[in-house]
């Protein structure tokens, strides 16, 4: 299906190539491996002189129907599938570094994302640099020779930090780098950011794109030239493989994605004036309001503030943990991107098994909580929260 359509559209029609049998519904199909009609075949099929599907580890008629509906949303030239958010981190990283390159990295990601390149990745002889704050002085003082990747979340989790993609991605070509772009909290439908110079897109299919807490999975997208030799390959032999199963739930899932979106980033910038109005509450970050660092650059790259809010809670950790044992609607869980508000406090979960030393560099507070904001009503989400304060 050609870009002329709308993402809409794309999102419900992309990527579907019907079988012999016509389904209107995408087919499912659960088959470890694939029949060839001769040796010859399967020749040519597993030395790539011919086109088609040969093991489910790496190709899958389901998987690809998700992949190429992912990538008409983005705007990018290949998808590839796998088993999560993190398991895409990985493989884009093991596709494409080797050891003695470097890294630059916000230090406002996500807690799993601070530990692989910190801990994981250093025993592969991959070092990654942490960077606080927004400005690009620190990003361009951070970058060596042997820096490859730019590594950014923009909204950051959890404080939903705003970051320049455009100057970024600049910055990391004129050293010879990729910008990574973890686009998770805002989506295709909110931001693009191959559309402002971006290399590589990652997803955590887990949550917005499923979009109702079902099943984990990942992408990541980009030019086929770097994609296709470099993160497939990695996937082709390790297997951090998307299932056909996920696949489908994640691909029927993305048809409500639009108007997903907009009705959790209506609601949580509604939350979010309402919790600044709280006199319990110290700080509220929400990049669709006028109070953010970021506002004026997030509207600038997003058409909408996304559906998080993170807040800081006077009276540190005993009052945040009051609030959250408090609610009786909201769902106490780490998860996002569901139609079911949750909310977590990240010092102790999340990012909890990084230093004391990172937390405070990304500015997470032992007060800050995060809430995902769903479809409930919002007047009942409110008052389950003015319980705690």
């Amino acid at each position: 299906m050609t870009q002329s359509f709308h993402l809409d559209t794309l999102a419900v029609r992309g990527g579907i190539e019907r079988s012999q049998f016509g389904e209107h519904s995408e087919a499912m199909y659960l088959t470890s491996s694939f029949v060839f009609q001769s040796a010859a075949q399967a020749a040519a099929r597993f030395s790539y002189q011919e086109p088609g599907n040969v093991y489910s580890r790496f190709t899958n008629p389901t998987v690809t129907t998700f992949e190429k509906r992912l990538a008409a949303l983005e705007g990018a030239e290949e998808c590839i599938a796998t088993a999560s958010g993190m398991s895409a981190i990985l493989s884009t990283v093991m596709g494409l570094l080797k050891a003695g390159d470097h890294i630059v990295c916000s230090a406002s990601v996500f807690g799993s994302t601070v530990q692989l390149f910190g801990t994981v990745m250093k025993r592969f002889g991959i070092e990654t640099s942490f960077v606080t704050g927004t400005a690009i002085a620190q990003w361009q003082a951070a970058i060596s020779p042997n820096t490859k990747i730019l590594f950014v979340e923009t909204p950051s989790n959890p404080l939903t930090e705003v970051f320049d993609i455009s100057a970024l991605a600049d910055l990391a070509h004129g050293a010879g780098a990729l910008l990574v772009v973890d686009n998770c909290f805002c989506s295709p439908v909110l931001q693009r950011p191959l559309d402002m110079g971006a290399d590589i897109v990652i997803h955590s299919a887990t949550k917005y794109l499923d979009g109702q807490g079902r099943v984990l999975g990942g992408a990541v997208l980009g030019k086929k030239s770097v994609i296709h030799d470099g993160v497939y390959s990695f996937l082709r032999i390790a297997g951090p493989t998307l299932s056909a199963f996920n696949a489908w739930v994640i691909t029927k899932g993305m048809e409500t994605l639009g108007i997903r979106m907009a009705a959790q980033s209506a609601a949580a910038l509604e939350l979010a004036t309402w919790l600044e109005a709280q006199p319990g509450i110290e700080r509220v970050y929400y990049p669709g309001l006028p109070s953010h660092p970021q506002h004026a650059l997030a509207m600038r790259q997003q058409k909408l503030g996304g559906a998080i809010v993170a807040f800081d809670v006077k009276g540190g950790k005993e009052s945040a943990w009051r609030v959250v044992d408090n609610t009786r609607l909201i769902s106490i869980t780490a998860n996002l991107g569901d139609t079911k508000s949750t909310i977590t406090h990240p010092a102790s979960t999340t990012h909890g098994r990084i230093s004391p030393q990172a937390r405070q560099a990304a500015g997470i507070g032992d007060g800050l909580l995060r809430v995902a904001v769903g479809l409930e009503n919002l007047q009942d989400l409110k008052e389950d929260l003015a319980r705690g304060l």
